[in-house]
């Protein structure tokens, strides 16, 4: 996981947490609108237009958001933005002294983006918003339910010049809050990114202690946890969760480490006895990894137990068919793909066709049909992973 990503990742959170606030000010503009129609001093038709141009307009981040999920593009948050200037605009227009708190709202929202620039960027916008509500008083006096301007006078000056040095004056505060916050949070982003590629490094080199007692394994679990990546992006799983499973995949045979060397190394074909203790693994690596804290270990536990069992309950602990985690039956896909193409000492490695062609005849029997169906259709960026990461030597 990048820093990129997680930076990304933050700005997406922050859209969907803005898109709720302007969700939160329709229930308010409905009781406000409530409220004003008690007191009957306006005028029903434009006061009801005036809030349900506002409450669509708020409704428009949350339909991007929830509905075509865009929260990760970059031009959500002007989005959101732009929403929240017109609704506050449309307020200040319409209500003049009631609707005035309304200016600072914009800040508020753009205050939540760890973004100096931006906070700036709002403000100038809310101005614009404070100028255009006076101009739309002063030349469409008929459509405002309560216009105090009539001309450019004295009155003007009054009330506009003291409502734009409080935008600017509160954008000044927000600039310096959201300035400590960005270092703060960049600070927060680089240690949790190093954190995770530490944590990476100690996997692999963890996993790569259990390959290398075979002496010939070489890169085979960073080409699993390749496969496992495309996969699980294959099945609708976000970036984040991949890069887990990715993670988990590293050490799906971490029980090796409790195998002996004589089975393991074994270049004839194992005995009944030898063959039970081998097929031990996958519970050893599920003693050791069951108890460990983090989503990625307990991940690493389900595959490790779970990576030898067939969807016909064939497998090594009979499990069968949906008994089957999810995550598992992907990564039986994807270690018994790389285990053919793999050359070991008791046999030559399979062509990649030969290798597809193997995995293909086998969905329904040993493999859950739909991942099958994914590997089928991501078969390309297998054929890419085999040939990008080859086997090294090991002695």
């Amino acid at each position: 996981m990048d820093k990129k990503y997680m930076r990304s990742r933050n700005t997406a959170d922050i859209n969907r947490v803005s898109a709720r606030c302007l969700r939160v000010i329709i229930y308010f503009l409905a009781l406000f609108y409530a409220f004003l129609l008690v007191l009957k001093e306006y005028d029903i038709w434009t006061l009801s237009i005036s809030f349900g141009a506002c409450v669509f307009i708020a409704l428009i981040p949350a339909f991007l958001i929830s509905v075509l999920k865009q929260e990760g593009r970059p031009y959500i948050r002007h989005v959101i933005v732009w929403c929240t200037v017109l609704i506050s605009t449309i307020l200040v227009t319409q209500l003049n002294s009631i609707g005035y708190p309304f200016i600072l709202f914009p800040l508020l929202i753009a205050s939540l983006y760890y973004n100096r620039t931006f906070v700036l960027y709002t403000s100038l916008l809310m101005s614009a918003g404070i100028l255009a509500s006076a101009m739309v008083q002063i030349q469409f006096p008929g459509i405002v339910l309560d216009p105090i301007f009539t001309a450019f006078d004295e009155h003007f000056v009054e009330i506009i010049i003291p409502l734009l040095m409080i935008e600017v004056i509160m954008s000044f505060v927000a600039f310096f809050i959201v300035d400590r916050n960005s270092s703060m949070i960049d600070k927060y982003i680089d240690t949790a990114a190093t954190m995770q590629q530490n944590e990476n490094y100690l996997i692999y080199a963890f996993s790569e202690i259990s390959e290398t007692k075979s002496k010939e394994t070489g890169e085979h679990i960073r080409r699993v946890a390749e496969y496992m990546k495309v996969l699980g992006r294959a099945s609708g799983f976000d970036v984040e969760y991949c890069e887990k499973l990715s993670a988990a995949a590293m050490m799906h045979d971490i029980g090796k480490l409790m195998i002996p060397e004589e089975i393991l190394d074994k270049p004839s074909r194992l005995t009944e006895d030898e063959y039970q203790i081998m097929k031990n693994h996958v519970l050893y690596g599920e003693a050791l990894l069951k108890d460990c804290p983090g989503e990625i270990m307990q991940l690493a536990a389900i595959l490790a137990k779970e990576h030898h069992e067939r969807w016909d309950g064939k497998g090594y602990l009979g499990m069968k068919g949906e008994e089957i985690s999810y995550i598992a039956r992907l990564i039986t896909v994807c270690d018994v793909f790389d285990a053919l193409t793999t050359t070991r000492s008791y046999k030559k490695g399979w062509s990649i066709e030969e290798s597809y062609e193997e995995i293909v005849k086998n969905s329904g029997s040993q493999f859950d049909p739909a991942v099958v169906r994914l590997f089928i259709s991501n078969f390309d960026k297998f054929r890419e992973i085999h040939q990008a990461i080859p086997d090294k030597q090991i002695y």
